[in-house]
């Protein structure tokens, strides 16, 4: 979001997200991130990152401290103990006071909010620290070779120990989720096909080509959470190698999963049609143009070949949504998709290029960068990307 704070700046892109007819927002994790940027690879799975904060300096009262560490009894002692004393629980109040405001503020104008929970914890995080009962040793997580990396993906974050988890009737897990819709309306759980299956890589393995499958824990996390939240919103990143116990587990669950636009081309000549294809979608899914792994729909489309450009083309001729840029025809598709709900990365809707890109997966240091311009949110763009809900029949009145 413009200027990257929490307070005015972010009430008036909310502001800005009601007026384009958009009724959901989705953030990346809300935790402090590593030192190349990466939410993925937060310090907490509870903590909020101080860096948003309009007011880090704002003053909190002993009423306000209390009733955070009533609240967050699951974690704040680990936070208070491992991130810096009293001064970072008064942050975590500071943090859950305007982000709360802000929740309401978006609440107020018809903006739901939508978070995104990392399967894995950071290596050295508050979590790994606080609870290494709770994690194996000798092994890291990461993802086998695919379209993103020849080699996989050495992700290095530390691999659960389900066993020691379930023992303690996922508690952890459970109360990982509670704080999450403490902060947002539903969430997105990323790699969601590890609780079927994870890929396990020796620590001392430089890439994740010498890994292997493993079995996860199935639905008793997702069965011991419902148990003391109730019905869990959640969208199931279900994307990368999936099984038909990966659908089993998603659909059992009753999560709706996602399908990716860009990903919807990429089928061979004369194969069977990628899930992700529009003529594919389904209404208990979520569709997306693209992700933040992805590249900018404007990047994509400058960098395939014209086959897939014609693929693109005649998909939104079929569906009637042909622009005169080549995004936004990708962003009226996805809006077109029969899917219960569609999201269209803010890059996508300024028609930004690869320059605006969030995340190149497998790299470091690059990434996490972009934050949209103030200035570019015009009340015109507002109102095309309204109009395109409206013609969607999307349109919340």
């Amino acid at each position: 979001m413009p200027g990257g704070r929490l307070g005015d700046g972010a009430r008036r892109f909310v502001d800005w997200l009601a007026a384009a007819g958009a009724s959901w927002w989705q953030v990346l994790p809300l935790g402090p991130p590593d030192e190349h940027g990466s939410p993925y690879r937060s310090a907490s799975a509870f903590a909020g990152w101080p860096g948003l904060l309009e007011h880090p300096e704002a003053p909190v009262t002993l009423d306000e401290e209390d009733a955070l560490r009533a609240r967050a009894a699951d974690w704040i002692g680990d936070w208070e103990a491992l991130a810096g004393g009293r001064e970072a629980v008064r942050d975590q109040v500071r943090f859950d006071r305007e982000w709360g405001a802000l929740r309401a503020h978006a609440a107020e104008r018809g903006v739901r909010l939508v978070g995104d929970v990392p399967i894995y914890v950071a290596a050295g995080s508050v979590d790994h620290r606080a609870h290494p009962e709770l994690f194996r040793d000798g092994v890291v997580a990461g993802v086998p070779p695919d379209a993103f990396s020849a080699t996989g993906q050495r992700w290095g974050n530390p691999i659960y120990d389900w066993p020691a988890l379930r023992r303690r009737r996922y508690r952890w897990w459970v109360a990982r989720l509670r704080r999450t819709f403490e902060l947002v309306d539903l969430t997105r759980i990323d790699h969601f096909r590890g609780f079927t299956a994870y890929w396990e890589v020796p620590e001392t393995s430089p890439t994740a080509i010498e890994g292997r499958w493993v079995r996860g824990p199935g639905r008793a996390v997702f069965d011991a959470a419902a148990a003391e939240l109730g019905p869990l919103p959640v969208i199931a990143e279900d994307l990368g190698v999936i099984t038909p116990p990966v659908e089993r587990l998603r659909d059992g669950l009753g999560f709706p999963g996602m399908v990716v636009l860009q990903f919807g081309f990429d089928a061979p000549p004369g194969g069977p049609p990628s899930p992700h294809h529009p003529s594919a979608h389904h209404v208990h899914q979520v569709c997306y143009s693209g992700t933040h792994d992805n590249d900018t729909a404007r990047g994509w489309w400058e960098a395939v070949p014209a086959s897939v450009q014609a693929a693109v083309l005649d998909a939104a001729d079929e569906a009637d949504v042909v622009e005169p840029e080549p995004w936004w025809t990708l962003v009226r598709l996805a809006l077109a998709s029969p899917a219960e709900l569609a999201v269209v990365p803010l890059q996508d809707v300024l028609g930004l290029g690869s320059e605006a890109r969030m995340n190149l997966p497998g790299t470091a240091g690059a990434s996490w960068r972009w934050r949209a311009d103030a200035a570019d949110l015009t009340p015109a763009v507002a109102a095309r990307l309204r109009g395109a809900v409206e013609a969607s029949g999307r349109l919340r009145r």
